[in-house]
């Protein structure tokens, strides 16, 4: 089966051709709609299917399906979800929860359609995942009508990176997914922490937006709720101070975390501070969440830092002996998938993420359910 997986962002879009869940292609248009030649997410795909003939894959008529991320699906999807007029509508719905997001992903899907009615469209949400949490880890201590009316709950992001780690440390550790308890981390620019028991998710940091829980790239992470009134009482934007002015840029003036370690490494005492503030709350989570969980199998770590920053990894395991989560050094640097040592009760994994072979999988199964 040949499967397009699409994202498309608000100035980009993204894409991965897979066959059989094997890729054969992948590549990326950016600046839609600005100055690079191309007008809308319409004719970015018409110079996606260019590519891909060019490279000698395939037209889109060859396809079997796409697949589309979509990043919020709200309390109405808990799987993801064949293409029809029904779900199109939904996603318009929940899409003031995710303005900067649902209404380009939903750009990518419309334009397919218009492209190729005849061919079966899934959307996979990164919501999803989460929805199997229980109202005592999704409700906020807030009132209650303003769940009711508004939605206002936590509904975590990251869903297909957690959920496909989470299938990936099942094989490696050669146990059913339902017979384990993992705590997976995926560290990026964005960041964030989920408890998965018996292979659900029963917590994870992010919340009713992807503001809240770890320390990010641009992004706060947890902060007092009365932050961003008293900085709206001084005339700041709060949205703009705590979602693109802070986390580890607010701290030393980098947002990437290769950039902020190479500033460390020089002295940089706000570098260092950066690094010390990100690895603190991850510590705080993973206590949090041991407890959640009660037994923890393995501590998985996904996503740009999470798979290539031994120094953050060696940090975030420093004094988690006691909870059985013990780090072998060596391993940690040659970044192998296993780095606790063979004594080690909680197994601390790198496993890196593949949210495109996620969706088309996901696609897949969606397609032969129907």
């Amino acid at each position: 089966m040949k499967i397009l997986v699409l994202n498309a962002g608000s100035s980009s879009l993204k894409y991965r051709l897979f066959k059989d869940l094997k890729e054969l292609v992948s590549g990326q248009i950016e600046h839609i709609g600005e100055d690079s030649g191309v007008k809308n997410h319409y004719e970015a795909l018409l110079q996606v299917e260019k590519e891909l003939t060019f490279r000698g894959q395939m037209s889109f008529k060859e396809l079997d399906a796409i697949g589309h991320r979509v990043v919020h699906g709200g309390e109405k999807f808990t799987e993801p979800v064949k293409i029809n007029d029904n779900v199109i509508e939904a996603i318009k719905e929940v899409s003031s929860l995710a303005p900067l997001h649902n209404p380009a992903n939903l750009q990518g899907i419309l334009m397919m359609r218009k492209l190729l009615p005849n061919i079966p469209q899934v959307v996979v949400f990164d919501t999803a995942f989460h929805q199997t949490m229980e109202p005592e880890a999704y409700l906020y201590a807030i009132p209650y009508e303003l769940y009711e009316k508004y939605g206002i709950r936590r509904y975590g992001f990251h869903g297909t990176s957690h959920a496909f780690v989470a299938k990936k440390a099942s094989k490696l550790l050669n146990k059913p997914l339902k017979n384990l308890n993992l705590i997976t981390i995926h560290l990026g620019n964005g960041a964030s922490v989920c408890a998965i028991k018996e292979g659900k998710s029963i917590e994870t940091s992010m919340g009713f937006t992807p503001l809240e829980g770890l320390v990010m790239g641009t992004r706060s992470g947890d902060t007092d709720p009365e932050i961003p009134l008293f900085l709206q009482k001084v005339g700041l934007n709060a949205d703009t101070v705590l979602n693109k002015q802070s986390g580890l840029k607010g701290i030393c003036g980098q947002n990437d975390m290769r950039e902020v370690e190479k500033l460390a490494l020089k002295g940089d005492e706000k570098a260092k501070l950066a690094i010390k503030i990100f690895v603190h709350r991850i510590k705080k989570y993973i206590g949090a969440y041991s407890a959640l969980l009660g037994r923890v199998d393995a501590v998985i770590f996904t996503a740009g830092i999470g798979e290539h920053s031994l120094l953050i990894r060696s940090l975030v395991c420093d004094g988690l002996e006691p909870m059985g989560m013990i780090l072998e050094q060596e391993r940690n640097k040659k970044n192998e998938t296993f780095i606790s040592t063979d004594n080690s009760m909680v197994k601390l994994m790198v496993i890196p993420t593949n949210e495109e072979l996620e969706i088309a999988h996901q696609t897949e199964m969606a397609l032969r359910d129907d």
